[in-house]
């Protein structure tokens, strides 16, 4: 007779019988690649130009994780006024809304510690009229939930969080644990996301929010200059193992294996994300000069910010973003950087439409491969 499954009850914080001595490796090899990714960080003049289609691309990722399909290419298309069926507006909705709670978040750290009050905001930004918006959006949960796939019965869950009762004083624990100065920052975060995750107090954007704290944790720690470290690439890289680690937190208390598997992929990440930095911070210096040289326009910084901020969009987002005004001077910058291959008409305007652009280089660093092929130029 198989025996009902009972809702978690989370262990008070922080976990017993940790192995300090096999974790120390790891937590030297995590902090090493964030102090070198810190270092990339403070030689970019302007990260939130910069870095802004790292952020974009976090919110992609971290949304797929949680069964919503949509690319870059596709969440800038939109923004650019391109059309897409039904379904893949409301997943590039709910990627958008990811990407506005993170820079919401970035925003409160700078004068605030991360608190319960924080996560409500958050959770009421991202579930902001996309699925799961009627869910009680900002809300805990007062209902009992469960973890299977769609469909499944709480008698076949795969895991049960606390129920509401527990759920709060777990919380309080967790916010209790956050502010504390633990033996170490980084397994103190592998720990708060964790235990996050566990207690999953939300109906529905659980994963989500989880995976914010990560970049925020870092930043409130002073462990980065900037809350841009985000790791969702590679637990999307590593869903099953992901999954399976925390839940083997609560099934055997093998918070050794989840904290060695956490850390492994902060040093992977961490090493992905500079090398990333690095190549758009290089190309970024490279364009300063070839967009002034092909402009020969006092404007020409402005536009190449304009593309860093979006590398996909139409014409008058593109005057709004780089701030020319002179619709003349902005068509005629435009069609100087198209004639001589630094940026692509993706689709030239028609009535009311405008023309959209894309800026491939800047694409193609972010994703990690040619998903447009660079034109020779002139």
């Amino acid at each position: 007779m198989m025996t009902q499954k009972l809702p978690c009850n989370p262990e008070k914080l922080p976990p017993s019988g940790l192995d300090w001595e096999k974790l120390t490796p790891f937590i030297s090899r995590a902090t090493r690649s964030l102090a070198r990714y810190d270092g990339t960080l403070d030689a970019i003049i302007n990260p939130a130009v910069l870095l802004s289609p790292i952020t974009n691309q976090e919110a992609i990722l971290s949304s797929q994780i949680e069964g919503t399909v949509a690319t870059l290419v596709e969440v800038l298309g939109h923004e650019a006024g391109q059309d897409f069926n039904e379904k893949k507006t409301n997943d590039i909705k709910e990627i958008i809304n990811y990407r506005k709670a993170l820079l919401l978040a970035e925003n409160y750290v700078l004068e605030r510690p991360i608190t319960l009050q924080l996560i409500r905001e958050l959770h009421a930004m991202l579930m902001k009229d996309v699925r799961g918006g009627d869910r009680t959006p900002g809300q805990f949960r007062s209902t009992q939930n469960h973890i299977g796939k769609p469909g499944t019965p709480i008698s076949q869950a795969r895991f049960i969080p606390p129920n509401p009762m527990v759920m709060i004083s777990a919380l309080e624990d967790w916010q209790k644990f956050i502010e504390i100065d633990y033996i170490d920052p980084l397994i103190q975060l592998a720990i708060i996301h964790a235990q996050f995750e566990i207690i999953h107090p939300f109906n529905d954007g659980n994963g989500r929010i989880g995976r914010m704290l990560i970049p925020l944790f870092l930043y409130y720690k002073n462990i980065l200059q900037r809350p841009t470290f985000y790791l969702s690439e590679h637990l999307e890289a590593h869903d099953e193992e992901y999954r399976d680690r925390l839940l083997s937190i609560t099934n055997d208390n093998d918070w050794q294996g989840w904290i060695e598997f956490f850390l492994h992929a902060i040093n992977v990440q961490a090493d992905k994300n500079n090398e990333k930095s690095k190549n758009i911070h290089n190309l970024y210096q490279v364009m300063k000069n070839q967009f002034s040289s092909v402009t020969k326009s006092q404007f020409s910084q402005a536009a190449l910010d304009a593309f860093f901020k979006r590398p996909i969009m139409n014409t008058g987002d593109f005057i709004k973003i780089s701030g020319i005004q002179n619709r003349g001077t902005a068509s005629t910058i435009l069609g100087g950087l198209v004639e001589n291959g630094l940026i692509i008409l993706l689709s030239q305007g028609v009535g009311r439409r405008s023309s959209r652009y894309v800026f491939p280089e800047l694409i193609n660093i972010t994703e990690g491969y040619a998903v447009f092929q660079k034109r020779e130029r002139p």
